[in-house]
């Protein structure tokens, strides 16, 4: 696991946010996400270097990204710098997002 990953996930494991479980790669489709609250339906990702490296890469979030969305799952994307420089901000905005309603299912594409 990224050492982003292992930052983040030391924060969100054992229901530290809020008292929210999450999971670590957890799959949707054929899509595979970072970390996932499914009480929120709240999927986390984060990005290292290798997601910029390409406009292939890019193009391959976008479709996964509105893929899950399309599932209804609420979708937060950080890099590997949020992490290491802000993670009190990004654990904010985490936690500001677990305050909204959750929105209902859509029909997969």
């Amino acid at each position: 696991m990224p050492t982003a990953e292992v930052i983040l996930w030391s924060k969100l494991k054992n229901r530290q946010v809020k008292g929210y479980k999450f999971r670590r790669q957890y799959g949707v489709g054929k899509f595979v996400i970072d970390f996932f609250c499914p009480t929120a339906n709240l999927a986390i990702e984060l990005d290292g270097e290798s997601h910029f490296e390409s406009q292939q890469a890019e193009d391959h979030d976008q479709t996964r990204q509105k893929f899950i969305e399309s599932c209804g799952i609420r979708f937060l994307r950080f890099i590997n710098n949020d992490i290491y420089r802000n993670l009190d901000g990004v654990l904010k905005t985490i936690w500001e997002t677990l305050n909204q309603p959750p929105r209902p299912p859509a029909t997969p594409p």
